[in-house]
């Protein structure tokens, strides 16, 4: 059995864009008809780029292959143009491809990926949802949403235990830019502080708060702000510092009983290893769709698993890194809790011919072979990415 064939899909997200602007899909396909499916979650350039970069990389080393051979074609890929370095673009079009790869080999033996992995663990995962606004897209400007008003934020965070989620995750701590990291305002810190304190009132006790913010901070301006938080209990402190230097980010963890969670903008193991070397984070949130794949993922939940540390996997992105981030779940001991947009509902289950199972705030892992999901592709097809804004972007001026 090999690899044959390519096929690729810039996917425009639909409002309320819930899981970003676009998604990027791919499939390959085998010289005896078996196909696998696998998402790039790769922001750094256009996606018509990032499509072109993922028809290089098929032609040079997927294009022929034993797709059984995963291990040996990783290293090809890492290693092509004298790099053998973690970078953020070509892993994320290598994790898409190697995902694919894995969804053909539990295809051509009848079993899931999980059980290629050390089988089953879970028979359900746990998941939360980011708050989302109830009406309107994500990208608005509109007063007042959940992002900047707690009372809607805990009417809305209610509303989602209502519905069975037992964590919620929220970030009142504002924009973020390209030249953080900064010091909080005051006025960011009590908005943090206050957001905490109204979600706790309306969910409870027995509902986890996930606090995130996206690397704005200094490690001694996340420490002020982490101070305020602790009252709270938050289950996670999420990326306090930028993700390039974790010695910084093990200054916040080792001052603050929060514990901290990190992950989304690395790849490799390497930079996961460094964030488990100096006690930068104990919950690590690899997307998969960005990490180098699901073994490369498999590796970092063993490494996480001999500091006893736990893997969250992060989602902000479509369903089949979703897939993927559930195979890798269901088979490792140290899992946690798994990142969902809201029940994938929406946009999320049209564009699968069969939704993900949820059932009051777990996701139920599918034993169809492969990923267990499979691509609509006439609804990816009806719905192309035309713009010119990525997946996501940060404010290109300093945040007074």
């Amino acid at each position: 059995m090999k690899i044959k064939d390519l096929k690729t899909f810039v996917v425009g997200n639909p409002a309320p864009h819930f899981g970003g602007r676009y998604f990027i899909f791919l499939k390959l396909i085998t010289d005896d008809g078996i196909e696998g499916v696998g998402e790039v979650y790769c922001a750094t350039f256009s996606p018509h780029i990032i499509v072109k970069m993922i028809e290089d990389v098929f032609e040079h080393h997927v294009e022929g292959s034993n797709p059984f051979r995963i291990e040996a074609l990783w290293r090809n890929v890492y290693g092509r143009g004298y790099t053998l370095r973690p970078d953020v673009s070509l892993m994320g079009v290598l994790s898409g491809l190697e995902i694919a790869l894995w969804d053909i080999c539990g295809k051509s033996v009848n079993k899931p990926i999980f059980e290629l992995l050390g089988g089953k663990v879970h028979e359900k995962l746990r998941s939360y949802t980011y708050l989302y606004p109830k009406d309107g897209a994500v990208y608005t400007e509109n007063e007042p949403h959940v992002y900047n008003n707690p009372e809607l934020a805990a009417e809305t965070a209610a509303d989602y235990v209502a519905q069975g989620f037992t964590a919620i995750k929220f970030d009142p701590a504002g924009a973020y830019s390209v030249f953080d990291p900064r010091q909080p305002s005051l006025e960011t810190m009590d908005r943090s502080e206050l957001f905490c304190k109204r979600i706790r009132e309306a969910v409870g006790s027995k509902v986890d708060l996930l606090f995130g913010t996206h690397g704005q901070f200094t490690a001694s301006g996340a420490v002020r702000l982490a101070r305020r938080l602790e009252g709270y209990d938050p289950l996670w402190f999420e990326e306090p510092t930028p993700p390039e230097r974790p010695e910084e980010m093990a200054k916040v963890a080792r001052q603050t009983c929060i514990p901290i969670a990190t992950g989304e903008r690395l790849t490799t193991k390497y930079e996961f290893a460094r964030v488990l070397e100096t006690g930068a984070a104990s919950i690590l949130q690899p997307a998969l769709g960005r990490v180098g794949g699901i073994l490369e993922a498999k590796k970092i939940a063993g490494m996480a698993e001999s500091h006893y540390a736990q893997i969250a996997p992060h989602l902000y992105c479509g369903p089949i890194e979703g897939a993927a981030n559930i195979q890798l779940s269901t088979c490792s001991p140290n899992f946690l809790i798994l990142e969902g947009i809201q029940r994938w509902e929406g946009f999320h289950a049209e564009i699968l011919k069969k939704p993900i199972r949820w059932d009051s705030g777990y996701v139920i892992p599918s034993d169809e072979p492969g990923l267990g999901v499979e691509l609509n592709e006439e609804v990816a097809l009806a719905n192309p990415y035309n713009d010119s804004a990525l997946h996501l972007e940060m404010a290109d001026a300093p945040i007074l």
